[in-house]
């Protein structure tokens, strides 16, 4: 059975625990269990309701209307919807509800569905990466079950590759990034993620890849000579020294910009070498990019 905690449900349907905790006291579609330390807790069904419940809100509809409906009156309702930013968060909410349930093939038709009307282009943007970043893939990876996450991870990272062969843009900056990832850091897709932005910005990507020693990375970047590097470290090994890695790319490449986004950018006090960037949520990664 899946169990979800409170931060779960604020995590995934953007709904601030204060108001979910309101939300009990006041309607009836929530009644969480609680463990023998009085921690709620919620079942995978509640949490697709409250997925229903916060998109049906956000489009107008008042909570104590909801309430009076059944399950499938919430579904009906939000298939309604006809805005087009509601269709694609009532989409992302079918695909976390998907993921929940492993249905995994159910997943991938709703995903090639929407390649199909819209194309790979806008599906990246419009659903795929909005789907990673609520369930915390992007930047943290302890929102969902690691098994659930790698089922996933696996579909869209295929779609992400596709995204990256067919971007096709007008645009072209006469600039290059060289694309890696450290050693102990296997987690592509926020690479990739990244990948699909410069390309599409018209920007030339040198991939290097997963779990690359830093020697290697600085043959590549003195043979090749970007503008820039950029690493994202979503989930590295236990034994990844990130201080140790700053000071080494500092000493080996200090003469690279080099720009790393990712969890571990958010909690880090120390000094930051003078040629490393962080770029701290997601919102700061598009905005770099798109600026360029």
């Amino acid at each position: 059975m899946n169990a979800f905690t409170i931060k779960d449900l604020e995590n995934l349907s953007g709904i601030k625990a204060h108001t979910i905790r309101i939300w009990e006291q006041r309607y009836t579609f929530l009644n969480p269990q609680r463990t023998e330390t009085n921690i709620r807790y919620y079942s995978g069904d509640e949490l697709k309701t409250v997925l229903n419940i916060a998109l049906l809100n956000k489009y107008g509809f008042k909570i104590s209307h909801i309430d009076r409906m059944s399950r499938d009156e919430m579904r009906e309702k939000t298939l309604s919807l006809n805005q087009a930013q509601a269709q694609q968060e009532r989409i992302v909410n079918e695909l976390i509800s998907c993921m929940i349930d492993m249905k995994l093939d159910e997943f991938e038709i709703l995903v090639d569905g929407y390649i199909k009307t819209k194309g790979i282009e806008k599906t990246i943007p419009q659903i795929i990466f909005p789907f990673l970043e609520r369930i915390g893939i992007l930047w943290l990876t302890n929102h969902i079950n690691p098994a659930q996450e790698h089922l996933v991870t696996n579909i869209i990272r295929q779609k992400l590759i596709m995204g990256i062969e067919t971007c096709q843009t007008p645009l072209s900056q006469r600039k290059t990034v060289l694309l890696f990832l450290p050693e102990g850091e296997h987690h592509e897709l926020g690479i990739l993620f990244t990948y699909y932005l410069f390309k599409s910005r018209g920007v030339k990507v040198i991939y290097l890849g997963a779990n690359v020693p830093l020697k290697d990375v600085e043959y590549v970047a003195t043979l090749k000579k970007p503008d820039f590097l950029y690493s994202h470290l979503t989930s590295v090994a236990h034994n990844f020294n990130f201080e140790k890695f700053l000071v080494n790319v500092q000493n080996r490449i200090p003469e690279f910009s080099v720009i790393v986004s990712g969890a571990l950018t958010q909690t880090y006090k120390k000094r930051v070498p003078t040629n490393v960037t962080f770029k701290k949520s997601l919102s700061e990664v598009t905005e770099y990019i798109g600026a360029l």
